[in-house]
């Protein structure tokens, strides 16, 4: 903030001081007292207020759950208060240490200054913390910048000449906040909390620091540094009443029971805003149209209104509007830009006079709305066809906004809420999902409304949203059961899937490398292998009647065996009756007719015959066991579909309960692992129009990922290495859970954050 006014041309300076000098460490230790003890008492002040705070706040919670909430922040800040206050204050004494080593403090600066660090947080950080750190030392370092600019210059001649400024001056708001948020970071409290306390920190510390910064002064002309030096402000540089852009301090000292903090976060794009308008040379043109010298009287807000007004108009009196994403996309890509040139015209055709800017507050609603809407058409996250529809929105928010400031403010915000809804109802749209285009109606009619009726009734939005709830609230019963349907469907499947290898190994297991006749397989490939499944998935597998079905395949394939001596022939006799006992009662259950069931056995009873070397029955023909033997498989119903196949080695149903295996260092395995239920992902197929599914359900036996559309019907299901393999293949990706309007406010503190004001915007959050 100095340099328009080095001290050369403010007053003689004081021969500089050798840094490492003895004085130096004098002065600089009488500084650190000085900032020590006013600092450890401001703190403390401030975390003293933390319990009543949010005490009053866990009393007027709208549930136990937010209540919960700040009576375990109050928990947490009085078990960690300690290490904060000591890791704090430490961090301001060795930053003011490293005064008397410049390339110490040089590193510390880089480290901890605004223009870099703070920014770079705003994308790495949650937002709100960000802005709130943002907005504390922008509105403390305009208010301040008299005193701490005598500071500055005074530490400056005490470190040799090494320049001082607000942002590596450990003393001024940028350092005390940085510092301050570091400490803060081992608190492991909800975020409502930690923004509370960065409220009571702005107001017990920093609002407070014109005495810190008057005790130092004092203390440093006492030892004759720069006693003439004259407080100018520098070039640029405006003062700020004490009040400007403050938060209320005659109310509550939490604020809102949202933990939010309205007005800084306009205060802070107000900022950003004017830092990128001030970046570019006065009277060039600028976008929107030309801008040179300001004349004539701005426009008021009831102007603007009248003007949006007139615009919104003309797009309805042109007739139906078309929601063509091929044809409307650029154009209304080139619109959104150019709406700051439209409006500036329309009030010229009004007043006669065309403006050449408007006011700077008017100016950022402007800009704010058409990066939002900037931000919508690239949003990755909404299908195409309605990013055309919510960007034929901008006009009524943009008026929305200058009637009501607290649109960016307030996450409740009616019309705020009402696009977070239309954007996440518009993420799950697909034409395949809305064959009945009841989303794709809804979305429209919405925005036909607004830009029908909407003039100066912010009632609407809260009207629409609770017409749009309602929609949500029907489509989401419905979707929910048909979900339920699918997910018990599959379950089932699996679960069947599961009985069938079980039952298909417990065979083979019992078969091993034994060639059993054609008609005993066949009646264990299909009958009884069918009965092992139904009496698992009825009885399962510790139940006596599946301990007996196995214990008759151990007896039916014993039965098979030669009965060459009179002892195994007297052993067989006395295995049938079992065997056909069991057999009964095994086919009844896999639904056998009474005649299928006698005739199969007749067809063993011959085979038995053959076995124990009777004679065919009277009549019989003298190949009967032969041709029983090669016809048996008749005597099955081909409604009884086989388990096994003959051919069928374990080592194959081995392979295939090993499908879902994935490498456990592939980055798309992790990926997938963090997948859960109710995520919404993108998949993109070769020849296949894009589709949008839910996680809806993890298998917990096959690991199987379920994906249903917002219909809640079956999109598809995948192995975690085959949804892996997608995601490497770029076929599949995972859509933002997170609001729109989050989103894009990331999006445009990013941009507004870059050295470059004109830089394009950061990829819109995926």
């Amino acid at each position: 903030m100095n340099e328009a006014g080095e001290p050369t041309r403010v007053v003689n300076l004081s021969p500089r001081m050798e840094p490492s000098s003895e004085r130096v460490g004098e002065l600089l230790s009488a500084v650190r007292g000085i900032a020590g003890k006013k600092l450890q008492q401001t703190v403390g002040n401030a975390f003293e207020r933390v319990d009543d705070a949010l005490f009053d706040l866990a009393e007027k919670a709208e549930n136990n759950a937010a209540q919960m909430h700040y009576f375990d922040g109050m928990r947490e800040v009085r078990k960690r208060r300690p290490g904060i206050e000591r890791n704090f204050l430490g961090a301001i004494a060795r930053h003011l240490s490293d005064l008397a080593h410049p390339a110490n403090a040089k590193a510390a600066a880089a480290s901890s200054s605004l223009g870099s660090a703070e920014l770079t947080l705003v994308a790495e950080s949650d937002l709100e913390e960000s802005l709130a750190i943002t907005s504390m030392i922008s509105k403390n370092e305009a208010r301040l910048a008299r005193d701490l600019f005598a500071v500055n210059q005074r530490l400056s001649v005490i470190c040799g000449g090494h320049k001082i400024d607000d942002a590596n001056n450990p003393v001024a708001p940028a350092i005390l906040s940085q510092a301050f948020r570091q400490a803060l970071q081992e608190l492991t409290a909800d975020m409502r909390v930690k923004l509370i306390i960065y409220k009571l920190f702005d107001r017990y510390v920093l609002s407070v620091l014109e005495d810190l910064y008057q005790e130092i002064n004092t203390e440093l002309v006492r030892a004759g540094v720069l006693p003439q030096l004259r407080h100018h402000i520098p070039r640029g540089g405006q003062q700020v009443p004490a009040g400007a852009g403050a938060t209320n301090t005659g109310g509550s000292a939490a604020g809102d029971e949202s933990g939010e903090i309205p007005g800084d976060l306009l205060h802070t794009l107000h900022a950003l805003f004017s830092a990128r308008r001030g970046s570019a040379s006065g009277g060039v043109a600028r976008e929107g149209g030309a801008h040179v010298m300001p004349s004539g009287p701005l426009p008021s807000a009831n102007e603007l209104l009248g003007a949006l007004s007139v615009l919104q108009s003309q797009i309805v009196s042109a007739g139906p509007l078309t929601y063509d994403q091929a044809d409307d996309a650029a154009a209304l890509g080139r619109e959104v830009m150019q709406l700051k040139a439209q409006l500036l015209t329309q009030i010229g055709a009004l007043r006669g006079e065309r403006p050449s800017h408007v006011a700077s507050m008017d100016e950022d609603t402007i800009d704010l709305v058409g990066m939002l809407f900037e931000f919508i058409l690239e949003d990755r996250n909404l299908p195409a066809a309605m990013q055309v529809m919510l960007a034929r929105l901008q006009i009524p928010y943009l008026k929305a906004a200058i009637l009501d400031r607290k649109l960016f403010a307030h996450r409740q915000h009616p019309a705020r809420r009402l696009l977070d809804s239309l954007a996440e109802q518009a993420k799950s749209w697909s034409e395949e999902s809305d064959r009945d285009h009841r989303l794709h109606e809804k979305v429209k009619s919405i925005v036909d409304q607004l830009l029908h009726d909407f003039d100066d009734d912010m009632g609407i939005f809260e009207r629409l949203l609770t017409d749009l709830q309602q929609f949500q609230d029907v489509n989401k019963r419905r979707s929910e059961l048909a979900e339920q349907r699918v997910a018990e469907s599959t379950r089932g499947r699996e679960k069947l899937e599961q009985a069938r290898r079980r039952a298909a190994r417990e065979i083979l297991d019992r078969i091993g490398t034994q060639k059993l006749p054609p008609l005993v397989h066949g009646v264990l490939a299909r009958a009884w292998a069918n009965h092992l499944v139904l009496t698992l998935l009825r009885q399962g597998e510790d139940s006596p009647e599946f301990k007996s079905a196995l214990r008759f395949i151990d007896e039916f394939i014993a039965s098979t065996h030669p009965a060459n001596d009179t002892t195994s022939r007297q052993t067989l006799r006395q295995m049938l009756p079992g065997i056909e006992r069991a057999l009964r009662h095994g086919l009844a259950n896999v639904a056998f007719q009474e005649q299928d069931v006698e005739r199969l056995l007749g067809q063993l009873h011959a085979y038995y015959r053959q076995q124990l070397g009777e004679q065919p029955e009277q009549g019989a023909s003298a190949d009967g066991a032969v041709a029983a033997e090669d016809t048996a498989m008749l005597a099955i119903p081909d409604s009884i579909q086989p388990v096994i196949d003959q051919r069928a080695e374990p080592e194959d149903i081995l392979d295939a309960e090993e499908l879902a295996e994935v490498p456990p260092d592939s980055p798309q395995w992790h990926q997938v692992q963090a997948l859960q239920p109710g995520n919404w992902l993108e998949f993109t197929l070769d020849g296949e129009a894009p589709a949008r599914a839910k996680l809806s359900w993890i298998s917990p036996m096959s690991g199987r990922y379920l994906f249903v559309n917002r219909r809640g019907l079956k999109v598809a299901d995948y192995a975690p290495r085959e949804l892996a393999a997608l995601f490497a293949d770029g076929h599949a990706r995972v859509l933002a859970a997170n609001a729109l309007f989050d989103r894009a406010m990331t999006a445009i503190v990013g941009k507004l954050s870059q050295a470059d004001g004109t830089a394009t915007a950061p990829t819109p959050a995926e």
